[in-house]
C-alpha cells in the first residue's frame, strides 16, 4: 500500500535527521516500538525505508569518494 510506505518514509528521514543531530541511534528503536504498538505492518515499512535510507547515504558518500579520487 502507497500509504504505508509514504508514512513510513517521512518518518524515516526526519528520525534519520534526529539521529545525526543527536548522535543517538536508539531513536531508531523508540520510534519503531512506538510505532509497532498499533501497526506491524508500518512498523517493518519503517525499519525499511531507515535500511534503505542507510545504504542510500552509504552509497551516496561512496560515489562522492570515487568521483574525489578521479576527479
Amino acid at each position: 500500500m502507497q500509504l504505508i510506505d509514504d508514512v513510513a518514509d517521512r518518518v524515516a528521514i526526519e528520525v534519520l535527521k534526529l539521529v545525526d543531530e543527536t548522535g543517538n541511534p536508539d531513536i531508531i528503536e523508540d520510534v519503531k516500538k512506538v510505532i509497532g504498538t498499533s501497526s506491524q505492518t508500518l512498523e517493518e515499512a519503517f525499519m525499511t525505508a531507515i535500511r534503505v535510507r542507510r545504504a542510500e547515504a552509504r552509497a551516496m558518500e561512496l560515489l562522492a569518494s570515487l568521483r574525489t579520487q578521479n576527479g
